[in-house]
């Protein structure tokens, strides 16, 4: 993958523009927080750099890897990148380094904005944490920003996403309202970055009026970021009031303490997911439009 290069608040991310748009523009850094996000609830393993398990540098590194962006693999080089930037002048994004060992940085996490970052930590894995907490603020060492290209000399270039392949969550809202036979008539959407005029603003306004898609912290809705399996398994469960029907079975990559173990066995439970065919159920995998036509399909016989 070639390498990109940031600029402040990441506007050179480079995402589909719609749904199932195959022209690329500059993205701001929600799809960062959008990468990271998918992460939470992933064990923290020592040395870890999979999504069985990540250390610290680990984590942040897959995020930026996510879209394209190669970091430095320990929290020592990553500190060595970028400009540093001051504590009161933080913005979405940035690296957060910490000293937890009285040996220098040792910790590394993502600015992702109100005072609060996204890490994975040994006691809770990948998770959120407010920058003000005690224990981290006695620890913070500093912040870095790489930032070394200009936005009018940005090469625009086409996501790594293809969404002939894979579902977007415009898509998904699309798929769910026609199978749930949903009125769609009104397309004033509550999400800000969901226009009237999109095609599927009136699936995203009336799944949000029944409570399967609400907004993201910043209350948007990100209608052309993929969907991964584990928040699939949470739609459909919420939009076809799915229930567990017995016994389900263990996926070896869905910790019990994960966000979406719930749901997940309940899609096992009923038969509308039987994982991977290796024990896994690859919750980070992005569905896919062949396997978001089988799920729905599934629900929609229970």
């Amino acid at each position: 993958m070639k390498k990109r290069v940031l600029i402040p608040v990441f506007a050179a991310f480079m995402i589909f523009a719609g749904a199932n748009s195959h022209e690329a523009e500059a993205a701001s850094v929600d799809q960062l927080t959008s990468s990271a996000y998918k992460y939470i609830g992933t064990p923290y393993v020592y040395g870890g750099t999979t999504t069985s398990g990540f250390d610290c540098s680990g984590f942040t590194r897959q995020v930026f890897s996510d879209l394209g962006i190669s970091l430095p693999r320990t929290s020592g080089s990553q500190y060595g990148q970028g400009q540093a930037v001051a504590k009161s002048n933080l913005q979405e994004g940035d690296l957060l380094f910490f000293n937890t060992s009285g040996a220098g940085v040792s910790h590394v996490g993502i600015y992702i904005g109100d005072q609060k970052f996204i890490h994975s930590q040994t006691s809770k894995g990948v998770s959120v944490t407010n920058i003000n907490e005690s224990y981290w603020a006695k620890r913070y060492i500093g912040a870095k920003r790489v930032a070394n290209i200009d936005v009018a000399k940005a090469e625009v270039k086409k996501a790594d996403i293809d969404f002939t392949i894979y579902a977007s969550r415009g898509e998904v809202a699309i798929q769910l309202a026609k199978a749930l036979n949903i009125d769609t008539f009104d397309t004033n959407s509550p999400f800000p970055d969901v226009k009237q005029s999109a095609k599927y603003a009136g699936a995203v306004t009336a799944l949000n009026k029944i409570g399967v898609f609400t907004g993201d912290e910043k209350g948007k809705f990100n209608p052309a970021s993929p969907v991964t399996r584990a928040q699939m398994a949470k739609i459909l469960v919420q939009a076809f009031d799915l229930q567990q029907q017995g016994d389900a079975p263990v996926f070896k990559d869905v910790p019990k303490s994960h966000w979406s173990s719930d749901y997940i066995a309940i899609l096992a439970s009923t038969g509308i997911t039987v994982g991977k065919g290796d024990g896994t159920f690859a919750i980070n995998d992005y569905v896919t439009l062949t396997h978001l036509e089988a799920f729905i399909n599934r629900a929609m016989q229970q």
